[in-house]
């Protein structure tokens, strides 16, 4: 098929033509990567989960560093638990903006560690284990408790109520239940926009003595 070119576009046009297609061609490569969804787990294949494990994630999105923003110690900006489900490893976690369908709520999830771990989600993950394996299986009764009573995401974090709950709150809330304070009473001011809360941050959970580093990976 043969292009015409208008005369009066001349020399410098035709050029600043090619160069906006050129452009635009780049843009619909890269929305077609973005749109593809080809994202892959960082987890290694060969970890060993244990239920109780508590794992831990950063992103790289606005929300990953809004949590970082605020928890200056932090390394990481979202949290879990692994549990057994059937037999299978899984991780729960309480988290916004991760609908499995449309019109999914925010709320407590339940999700295959591969997904937990995507890159889609994760730039730098780990894992900590507690020290008491019977303490670290109760909690994970708990926490799989609240995902199966569709507990939904805590848009006000305030763990004082336990009816809806945050990341960290969740977690805490199961370690509690299953007989062990993982963090102490401190909390932490957040005062933004859209939240004036006093938080618990993943940091708190992240330096508890009770959990050892069994891996870190990215």
């Amino acid at each position: 098929m043969a292009i015409i070119i208008p005369k009066c576009l001349g020399v410098s046009g035709l050029f600043r033509i090619f160069a906006a297609m050129k452009v635009l061609l780049l843009l619909c490569l890269m929305l077609a990567g973005c749109a593809s969804g080809e994202f892959h787990s960082i987890l290694p294949e060969d970890v060993q989960l244990k239920t109780g494990d508590v794992v831990f994630r950063r992103g790289g999105g606005l929300t990953s560093r809004a949590v970082l923003m605020a928890d200056a110690k932090g390394e990481y900006s979202h949290i879990g638990i692994v549990v057994d489900s059937a037999g299978q490893k899984m991780i729960v976690h309480a988290v916004p903006g991760e609908p499995d369908f449309e019109g999914d709520e925010d709320r407590v999830k339940m999700d295959r560690p591969e997904h937990f771990f995507s890159t889609e989600f994760t730039i730098i993950g780990e894992i900590c284990r507690p020290k008491d394996s019977l303490i670290a299986a109760r909690a994970a009764e708990v926490a799989i408790r609240q995902y199966w009573k569709g507990v939904l995401f805590d848009h006000d974090y305030d763990d004082r109520d336990s009816t809806k709950m945050y990341c960290t709150e969740l977690i805490a809330y199961a370690f509690r239940q299953a007989g062990h304070e993982i963090i102490g009473s401190e909390r932490h001011h957040v005062s933004l926009p859209i939240v004036r809360a006093d938080c618990i941050f993943p940091s708190d959970i992240h330096s508890s003595d009770f959990l050892e580093s069994i891996l870190m990976f990215h």
